[in-house]
């Protein structure tokens, strides 16, 4: 039943990456056939995102009351429905909407199976799932590279969306079948297990005792701008930066992507070995998760710097290198469920989600309007690149200053 439960979430959460990703190396084929900007780009792109965000705060409330079983197979057959919108559409506005659609259904995916763990899974394996969780995104991430590119030259990119649909149909029948049994066994509480939590959820939906938590603050600006940025530059700008200011093909550019996804998932598999190892708290002997979120951190910021000084046909491994510094997010989430209560985990995990893809929806449409403003300033268009991400790296490198000042650690409050 406990491999039941992980492989019907991981599954889901392979193919909401494998759509979050795939518009990195569909981003050529689609600038082609529409003739988009930048900042088209990343409006069409972040529009997962927005819609992602606007899904996380009810999400959670949801999650907590109904389960994550009828969550997850309810919203993929939306995501299902937004694959075949994106698959017909014609227009930058129909894409839009199908792109929004996408996002919407596949919200929960992750939230959902964070969930699911803690109900269904003792508290020492929290750590490990979440990183293997993280593998089977790395995994949908690595099918949106060279496999997807194989077969765009075969179906087109609509024919690609069809497939896609056809999956994530799939997969919310299976959420929906195989998970009845573990439901049925340990179903989710319908009420807070404290009387404090439930006045809370009775007055704002219980999102009130998660924001005044020192360690969720701490956490609100290094959600917005960092862990916003990585996955920007990963589902979207990665590929046109490495054919515009690196100079690779198509061809390279979805090797190279290969190599990125494949690292990450090295790093999460690495991670579901040594989380577990992980203190929660600073002042507990060993090594602690706030010390590999500040390094991976400082590491990133250094390999998007060295993007921008180097622009030489070998600079494509600052990216790769660049990849493991996503797997971050999963260490903080896991302490930020772990500093609340069960009855608001599925609150608390998708407060903190709801920032990062907020996040990421600007950061993702940001960098385009940057790049075009820069652009319209006289830069080239690889210069453009180049001063917007320049930009984000001062930004980021506030952000960590003001994370290393902060204190608050996590834990669950008596």
């Amino acid at each position: 039943m406990a491999l039941h439960v992980f492989f019907c979430f991981a599954f889901a959460y392979l193919l909401s990456y494998l759509l979050r990703t795939g518009n990195a190396v569909m981003a050529p084929f689609l600038r082609a056939d529409l003739g988009l900007s930048d900042s088209d780009l990343g409006l069409l792109s972040s529009a997962y995102y927005f819609a992602f965000a606007c899904m996380q705060l009810p999400l959670g409330i949801w999650l907590d009351k109904y389960g994550p079983r009828r969550l997850v197979a309810c919203l993929m057959l939306v995501a299902a429905a937004g694959s075949a919108v994106f698959a017909m559409s014609e227009t930058l506005f129909g894409l839009w909407i199908g792109r929004a659609l996408i996002g919407m259904g596949v919200s929960a995916c992750l939230m959902a199976a964070f969930k699911g763990f803690r109900l269904w899974y003792p508290a020492a394996m929290q750590s490990r799932l979440a990183a293997l969780m993280s593998v089977a995104g790395a995994v949908g991430a690595l099918l949106a590279t060279i496999p997807i590119n194989f077969l765009i030259g075969q179906l087109g990119w609509r024919g690609v969306f069809w497939v896609i649909s056809a999956l994530v149909l799939l997969a919310a029948l299976l959420v929906w079948i195989v998970l009845k049994a573990p439901e049925a066994a340990n179903p989710p509480p319908e009420k807070p297990v404290q009387a404090q939590a439930a006045r809370s959820t009775s007055s704002d939906g219980g999102y009130r005792q998660i924001l005044r938590h020192p360690y969720f603050r701490r956490m609100i600006l290094l959600a917005l701008i960092p862990l916003g940025i990585y996955p920007a530059l990963q589902t979207l700008w990665a590929a046109p930066w490495l054919i515009t200011v690196v100079g690779l093909s198509i061809d390279q550019t979805a090797n190279v992507l290969f190599m990125f996804n494949f690292c990450l998932m090295a790093v999460h598999l690495g991670l579901s070995w040594i989380g577990p190892k992980l203190k929660m708290r600073s002042d507990q002997k060993g090594w602690t998760v706030h010390r590999v979120v500040w390094m991976g951190l400082a590491f990133g910021i250094a390999m998007q710097a060295l993007s921008v000084v180097f622009t030489q046909s070998w600079a494509w491994i600052f990216w790769v290198l660049l990849s493991g510094c996503l797997a971050i997010s999963i260490l903080i989430q896991v302490n930020i469920g772990m500093s609340f209560p069960a009855s608001h985990v599925g609150r608390a995990n998708s407060a903190f989600n709801f920032l990062i893809f907020t996040g990421s929806f600007m950061m993702q449409w940001g960098i385009g309007l940057m790049s075009d403003g820069f652009q319209a300033w006289g830069l080239s268009p690889a210069d453009g690149l180049r001063a917007a991400l320049a930009s984000c790296v001062v930004l980021q490198l506030i952000v960590l200053a003001l994370y290393l000042h902060s204190k608050a650690e996590p834990g669950i409050r008596e």
